[in-house]
């Protein structure tokens, strides 16, 4: 016999954006399910490996007002006190400073590890919020009252209701691909290489983004370790290059990442344990359907440069909150298209204005030719000179263009 469990909402993907979620909405006088596939922080939980993560400003400022903030800034944090942008091979290059905006910092890098950490200990704080993982979905139906899906933990079959589902499951989402919601995709052809790295010279809170003809190449600061250093790389490289470029040595990869980066943090003393991941743009066609909302990467999947794909994704995490928290006062139901659709419309603008940006600038600075390379120096040096331009940016960089949630503004649900 299956055990039957209701809940208001079920959250699918218990990784950062989904553990992002249950954070938000913990406190409103609503029973949550989480159901994740893994155990966190097991090595095949992907949102919690060592990658490190870029934080912006307003994305700070969400996970401080649901709780989080504060044990992140206690497990090591590192400050963005200023983006430098160049462009390799040529003169143009721009800065953006957190003293030019008025705020402590731009944005801030975490380690992947310390923020799954972070949100374990907050799952066994929220008496509301059910973590059932690890656990296999079986079956999916969304009738007009209500979601269902049936699922295999361990031995025990359960049978889950609610009033809304949330697919927060990743790029390969299961709920997608099960209700048919179609997708808009653009492979790259280019492979972000990850690592971290030990420097000679302190970042000094600078994280740099230096194009070069294959794609762009990311140094972000990140916290010392015993007095070293350290910053996160992302190296775009063409996929024809990427088994060459693993297959190399230590040295040889710190040798031409020297090459290509510079010796503006001096030497490249050390680089830690490489690992890869295919790059793609990816867009759902429909973010929300009756009693199904979907978010972060299960919605949209962005290029690295710009560090904006959870970001987009927490801002996701804090419209869906607010909107589904402010029908629910109302006694509405969560799952009709009334609240769902006002969260579409909310974020329509944003993500689009997010991808627009990401994907512009793979393209703008991926190539040599000539006339390309002429308009995008020119382009950087103008960024530089005109202060509006400049802030636009910016403001872009940190989340803050366009209509702020409560939560990104500090104030409660």
């Amino acid at each position: 016999m299956a055990t039957q469990l209701e809940y208001d909402i079920t959250i699918v993907g218990g990784g950062l954006v989904g553990a992002s979620l249950a954070s938000a909405l913990t406190g409103q006088g609503l029973r949550i399910a989480v159901l994740e596939a893994f155990e966190l922080q097991s090595s095949q939980q992907p949102s919690y490996d060592d990658r490190s993560i870029a934080l912006s400003y307003s994305s700070s400022r969400i996970l401080d007002t649901i709780g989080i903030w504060q044990q992140l800034d206690l497990a090591g944090v590192s400050a963005i006190d200023t983006i430098h942008v160049s462009d390799k091979g040529h003169l143009g290059s721009a800065r953006m400073s957190a003293h030019d905006e008025g705020v402590e910092a731009l944005g801030y890098v975490v380690e992947s590890r310390v923020m799954g950490e972070v949100f374990a200990r907050r799952f066994e704080q929220m008496e509301d919020v059910d973590l059932l993982c690890p656990l296999k979905l079986q079956a999916m139906d969304i009738s007009s009252k209500r979601v269902r899906l049936l699922a295999l933990q361990g031995e025990q079959q359960l049978d889950i209701r609610s009033a809304l589902v949330v697919a927060a499951d990743g790029g390969q989402s299961l709920v997608r691909q099960w209700q048919g919601i179609e997708t808009f995709q653009t492979d790259y052809h280019q492979t972000a290489i990850i690592a971290n790295v030990t420097t000679e010279r302190a970042h000094q809170g600078v994280a740099y983004e230096r194009f070069t003809n294959t794609g762009p190449l990311a140094m972000l600061p990140m916290t010392p370790v015993s007095g070293q250093s350290r910053c996160s790389l992302v190296w775009t490289a063409d996929n024809t290059e990427v088994e060459h470029i693993m297959g190399w040595d230590d040295t040889t990869f710190a040798a031409a990442l020297q090459e290509r980066f510079g010796h503006r943090l001096g030497d490249i003393e050390q680089v830690g344990q490489r690992s890869a991941y295919p790059l793609r743009l990816m867009q759902v066609r429909e973010a929300i359907r009756p009693r199904l909302a979907i978010i972060g990467n299960a919605a949209h999947i962005l290029h690295p440069v710009a560090g904006q794909g959870f970001n987009l994704g927490l801002r996701d995490v804090s419209a869906l909150a607010q909107v589904v928290v402010d029908a629910h006062r109302r006694g509405e139901d969560i799952g009709q298209m009334s609240a769902l659709g006002e969260y579409r419309q909310w974020r329509r603008k944003d993500t689009a204005r997010t991808l627009l940006m990401t994907d512009g600038l793979v393209r703008s600075f991926s190539t040599d030719f000539t006339p390309a390379a002429v308009v995008r120096n020119l382009g950087l040096l103008a960024l530089d000179a005109i202060p509006f331009m400049k802030r636009l940016l910016t403001r872009q960089a940190m989340g803050l263009n366009g209509k702020q949630t409560r939560l990104a503004r500090g104030l409660p649900l």
